[in-house]
């Protein structure tokens, strides 16, 4: 009987972790564009403050994503060498960026709402 290993040689984890950081680098860019076109497309100098907040959020999320790849990855990585597969993380990077990324949405709807 042969033992088989969880770890495979490829380099999937890490692919993983680049697309993650893909992923946070794009909402990061994403945001620093907001935090310039969104006070300016507003106009009115009361509100232009208040429409830096998602720019703001939106950089944070970016590097709380960037860390949590990294950390993601480093889980994995150990679960997947140690032959342990109950230690390989979860789902909740994935479901933390689709409510971050269906916040946006709404966001995005009241801000055309309001717009017209």
């Amino acid at each position: 009987m042969s033992s088989r290993s969880l770890f495979d040689s490829g380099l999937q984890p890490e692919r993983t972790e680049l697309a993650w950081r893909r992923t946070a680098l794009a909402i990061g860019i994403g945001s620093l564009l907001s935090l310039r076109v969104l006070p300016a497309a507003v106009g009115d100098p009361a509100w232009g403050a208040v429409w830096l907040a998602p720019g703001i959020v939106g950089l944070a999320f970016a590097v709380l994503l960037w860390f949590g790849a990294r950390a993601r990855h480093r889980r994995l990585t150990r679960a997947l060498l140690a032959d342990r597969p109950e230690d390989v993380p979860g789902s909740g990077l994935m479901l933390l960026l689709a409510l971050f990324v269906m916040g946006c949405g709404v966001l995005s709807a009241a801000f055309v709402l309001w717009l017209t």
